[in-house]
């Protein structure tokens, strides 16, 4: 009898999701959006494709370096059944081919041959999780007989924003021959692919055996499996006492080409089949996509946090820490961030990614971060910043430490807000609680640690002619941040 093969859900976390600005950061991907419910669209994906892994099996992650510390504390969010992390680190982003074959690699290496990569995107909603798993099933059990199993999602409109995927008569199982790809059509040729039955579309989740698809880029797409195999077999490979981690090798990767898995590989093999399903899937690539997970009133508006509407008909209003009040208008997007403000048609939603942009050719910092930025401590936010000082509160984790550090041009007042603060200077500590508070004078040696329960949180104020993050001396770290190091990476 035949052994079940191992299934290992692999997710990809790339992308900037620009068109999602001013949520969506450099810092802050698309996949760490939080939706109405509190979850981000990672912690959907990992709660989505962990039961159908076995009890001691693993979830792939491949994911920005800088990102790791937010993957691991949104999926620890959510991990209810105790799957066990590994994490790929990209130094910079490559296209889905170079994530695909490192997860290939990675489960090839643990599981064999014969384990099945089971590849989704970390920013789709999935509104019917138990037909997923279903579709999910039947596109395993075609990966064992050696196939590259896609899901695709049948159409309910004539969508421009999605490729497709035309079919053939030819069955395999559950699964139907592909004939091509359509990367995103016209509006004629979209209405005409729904009014023929045969295009689906491509919803970039398929499944296949890790050999297989080693197998299918060494014939398809020869030197970039090199490129990629040289990248992993050059990166260490260590355990975090959380998470597994690979962090791949920057000079290595730098030689990887920018290419889709559907371009490499998937448009060209004769293994490829694609299961029917419908999932209430969406992709959430804009504005216009995402206020459609928020249901609407009577008047088609869909608001997220607090706003007074008179004569407003069909429009997103999304903007947790103030009101917004809106008179006579329609058809609109509005987004409200602490430092940005975006108030956009949403017929013309995409063009988002043109205003962040020009924010990054600006150097602007309202395209890099907010103003709430995390740490792998916990986070800080900045209240007010002017010539000469800067106000920061700052959260620290119940056991968790910033660095023993010390600053070049700047000085720091701590008044602890809540919790109890252990404040050291590499040799003595002491203890601070509610209303205390401190002075860190520049060039002094100092870590601020939270060795309580709760959250500790505290208001920083920096005194000094020059305040910016890469101020920074540290001597020692609990999470590797020490020279050498970019000067330009924030505290």
């Amino acid at each position: 009898m035949m052994s079940t093969p191992v299934l290992v859900p692999c997710i990809v976390a790339g992308g900037s999701g620009t068109r999602l600005w001013p949520v969506s950061r450099e810092t802050m991907p698309k996949p760490f959006i939080r939706l109405a419910d509190g979850q981000s669209l990672l912690q959907k994906t990992f709660a989505r494709l962990a039961p159908l892994c076995a009890l001691q099996d693993t979830v792939v992650s491949v994911v920005n370096h800088e990102l790791r510390y937010r993957v691991v504390d949104d999926c620890q969010g959510v991990n209810g059944l105790g799957r066990k992390i590994e994490l790929i680190l990209e130094p910079f982003g490559r296209n889905t081919a170079a994530a695909v074959l490192l997860c290939a690699l990675s489960v090839q290496a643990r599981w064999g041959d014969e384990a099945i990569v089971l590849v989704s995107p970390a920013d789709h909603v999935v509104g019917d999780v138990p037909a997923f798993h279903e579709a999910a099933a039947q596109a395993c059990g075609l990966a064992a007989r050696g196939y590259i199993a896609a899901f695709g999602l049948k159409p309910d409109r004539a969508e421009t924003g999605y490729g497709y995927i035309e079919t053939g008569d030819v069955l395999h199982g559950s699964g139907r021959q592909v004939l091509r790809f359509v990367e995103k059509p016209a509006l004629p040729d979209a209405q005409a692919f729904l009014a023929s039955g045969r295009f689906l579309w491509n919803s970039g989740m398929f499944c296949m055996q890790a050999r297989v698809a080693l197998e299918e880029a060494a014939r398809h797409a020869p030197a970039l499996l090199d490129q990629v195999s040289a990248a992993w077999r050059r990166s260490p490979h260590h355990q975090e006492p959380s998470y597994g981690c690979v962090e791949l090798d920057a000079g290595a990767f730098a030689e990887v080409a920018d290419i889709s898995f559907d371009k490499a590989v998937m448009e060209h093999s004769s293994q490829l089949v694609v299961v029917p399903c419908a999932l209430q899937w969406k992709d959430v690539g804009s504005w216009q996509s995402l206020s459609e997970l928020t249901p609407p009133d009577d008047a088609g508006n869909r608001v997220s946090g607090e706003a007074v509407l008179r004569d407003v008909r069909d429009c997103y209003v999304d903007g947790a820490d103030r009101l917004i009040a809106m008179i006579g208008v329609h058809d609109l997007a509005v987004v409200d961030t602490p430092d940005a403000l975006l108030i956009v048609d949403k017929a013309r939603s995409e063009e988002v990614k043109a205003v962040a942009g020009q924010l990054k050719q600006a150097g602007h910092p309202a395209y890099l971060c907010h103003r709430t930025v995390n740490r792998p401590w916990g986070r800080y936010t900045v209240l007010v910043e002017a010539d000469g000082y800067k106000i920061k509160r700052i959260v620290v984790k119940p056991g968790a430490s910033l660095s023993l550090q010390s600053h070049f041009h700047r000085s720091e007042h701590w008044v602890v807000v809540s919790g109890t603060a252990q404040i050291s200077d590499g040799v003595e500590s002491s203890l601070l609680r509610t209303n205390e508070s401190t002075f860190i004078r520049i060039g002094d040696r100092h870590r601020l640690s939270n060795p309580g329960r709760i959250d500790l949180v505290i208001i920083e104020v920096q005194n000094g002619q020059y305040l910016g993050e890469d101020d920074i001396v540290r001597y020692d770290d609990d999470y590797g941040r020490l020279p050498p190091r970019d000067p330009a990476e924030p505290a």
